[in-house]
């Protein structure tokens, strides 16, 4: 995928057009003028060192911080693409007289002493295409959230940039002088820049950044050749599944909403979340949509680091989210020196939703372990422990099912009984029921599904309304929420169910505007939403397919598919009205209702023979 832009500073991102690089500990976006404009370190919820995106300053501003740029002089045209089927991007910049350069943007990843080598760093190469072409090297890294000066000391083929408690290096074959100076200077070979650990480079750069660009490419594609894909959008399944894969943190398992902080949901809302945290409900769709194409790793690392959740959890509590370590505590604040999103701040660090009590999250939980009871082809398939572990999530699941909490859509200042919470506490006692059978243990079973009959009973009871035909978002008002939609995909409810059927002509008609389709319309914390939801029209897609209309969720799909950036993503929400994109990105739910609606839309592939 490509797009030719035009070039020079006046070019602004105005619909999250940027482009994720990583390698599953560290990751980057760069902007369509190819600066990299967003990365943290040590790891994807660490301190930003280029926040440029959230400083409220064009990244191509002469007084701009927090970027990396590779500029072309006079740059007139911009065509960016990925290596195919890997998170490599190439930004290829040409001037009038046809000067060209390319700049290849990648974190080194790959198998290297029967282990994956994934540094905290960034490799740029730089190589001239045509003509005689002058460039200019702007790095200029940030520390304190922006508040704070960055020292730098330098050598003859590197400059160290000290942060707070650590340095990195930038290693290079360019001319140091050049880039401390930020001097114009021609580009008459390929020039490298390793900006990584503050340690010395051990071999010769050229050949070392050559062989990672080579290894890195084969590590990639190698993953994606063992993908089950659908026939038909390969390329978007592709593209989504690698940027799901780049949001989870290699060392623990833990997969992140999103790889930002603070962009706000539409504009000027105040709507500005930290998603750079393993949201359990986010998390367990993402390994959902994974486990469709057969990724199995992903499903093996995060269920790792689940157990060790289960394990600490207290009374079989679970929050909502946690740190990518596992951490609990995740404390909000608010960081003063970035004005945010074209200035529409406020910047915060940490989520607050720690805190909060969602009981949807013990129904993830047990859907998430439920397949290694069934499934051959995992190394570790669970077994009694495991299951007497989930167990006591059981518990606290049917204990909780009929209790108010803060719902998915984690409202701050209320709470009430969510049908959806609730469905997921049945889900919770369905599935451990399906585990015992499994595992031999009748009594087991038959206790779980008496739970879960239970509940199903008294949801059915509580959020049906009789006067309006639909079932209600919450057991105490008449609400309309997209998250009734997923009834279906739990399995609670069956496409024939008459209730069901009513209940989604209710939603499509209340939520839905053109394309798109709202979470809720009702005041929350903040007022009346005004964006959309991007996950909540693909579950529409699903369950119109599964309904029946076959040529509506086609179409619709479609629809949703020219609302992707040029890299092949979207983020959280979009404005119904003028398409742009908002919200915090790419974001995982968003990439999982592309997969998941490809593949359930596809032609067999069965069609081609």
């Amino acid at each position: 995928m490509a797009r030719w832009l035009g070039g020079g500073n006046d070019v602004t991102t105005t619909n999250l057009d940027l482009w994720p690089i990583g390698n599953c500990q560290v990751s980057g976006l760069v902007d369509r003028s190819g600066r990299l404009v967003w990365a943290c370190l040590p790891r994807v919820d660490g301190e930003p060192v280029f926040p440029s995106l959230l400083s409220g300053i064009e990244a191509g501003d002469d007084k701009a911080t927090g970027v990396w740029a590779i500029e072309l002089d006079g740059v007139a045209k911009t065509e960016q693409s990925y290596i195919r089927n890997t998170p490599i991007l190439v930004t290829r910049h040409e001037d009038e007289h046809g000067n060209a350069i390319e700049v290849t943007d990648f974190c080194p990843r790959y198998t290297s002493n029967e282990r994956i080598y994934r540094p905290v760093a960034f490799v740029r190469m730089v190589r001239p295409v045509s003509g005689s072409p002058r460039i200019r090297v702007r790095l200029r890294p940030t520390r304190g959230w922006g508040n704070a000066d960055v020292t730098t000391t330098a050598g003859s083929h590197h400059i160290r940039y000290v942060l707070n408690d650590e340095s990195v290096r930038l290693s290079t074959d360019a001319p140091v002088g050049y880039i401390q100076e930020e001097r114009l200077f021609r580009l008459e070979h390929p020039l490298h820049f390793f900006l990584g650990p503050d340690e010395s480079f051990s071999t010769a750069l050229m050949p070392a950044c050559m062989r990672m660009l080579h290894d890195t490419t084969g590590e990639w594609q190698h993953w994606v050749r063992g993908l089950a894909t659908p026939y038909e959008w390969q390329d978007i399944v592709i593209r989504s599944a690698i940027t799901l894969k780049l949001c989870q943190h290699e060392e623990t398992g833990a997969i992140v909403a999103a790889l930002t902080t603070s962009i706000p949901e539409h504009a000027d809302s105040g709507r500005n979340w930290d998603y750079r945290y393993c949201w359990i409900r986010d998390a367990y769709y993402t390994v959902q949509a994974l486990n469709r194409l057969g990724a199995l790793d992903v499903l093996e690392s995060y269920l790792a680091y689940l157990r060790n959740i289960v394990e600490s959890a207290k009374g079989g509590h679970v929050q909502p989210l946690y740190g990518v370590l596992g951490e609990a505590k995740l404390e909000e604040r608010i960081e003063d020196g970035l004005v945010g999103y074209r200035g529409m701040g406020p910047v915060r660090v940490g989520n607050q939703a720690y805190e909060q009590i969602q009981h949807d999250a013990y129904g993830q939980i047990i859907l998430c372990n439920v397949q290694a009871f069934f499934d051959h082809r995992l190394f570790r398939m669970a077994g009694i422990e495991d299951f007497e572990a989930l167990e006591a999530i059981g518990d606290l699941a049917w204990e909780v099912h009929d209790k108010p909490d803060a719902g998915l859509w984690e409202l701050r200042t209320r709470q009430s009984v969510h049908t959806y919470s609730a469905a997921m506490c049945w889900a919770a006692c369905d599935r451990l029921a399906n585990a015992a059978h499994k595992l031999g243990l009748e009594e087991r079973y038959h206790f779980w599904q008496d739970r879960a009959d239970q509940i199903h009973a008294t949801i059915v009871e509580k959020a049906w309304r009789t006067e309006t035909q639909r079932l209600s978002a919450t057991f105490s008002g008449d609400d309309l929420d997209a998250s009734l939609i997923q009834l279906l995909d739990l399995r609670f409810l069956s496409p024939q169910d008459k209730r069901y059927r009513a209940t989604l002509y209710a939603l499509e008609t209340g939520l839905r505007r053109g394309t798109d389709m709202l979470r809720y319309d009702s005041e929350d914390d903040f007022g009346v939403p005004h964006s959309a939801f991007n996950v909540c029209t693909f579950w529409l897609i699903e369950a119109l397919y599964l309904t029946g209309r076959h040529e509506d969720a086609r179409t619709l799909f479609e629809e949703m598919l020219k609302r992707r950036t040029a890299a092949g993503l979207l983020s959280e929400d979009i404005d119904p009205t003028s398409g742009e994109l908002w919200g915090n990105y790419p974001q995982t739910y968003s990439l999982v209702g592309m997969i998941n609606c490809a593949v359930l839309l596809s032609k067999p592939w069965q069609a081609i023979r």
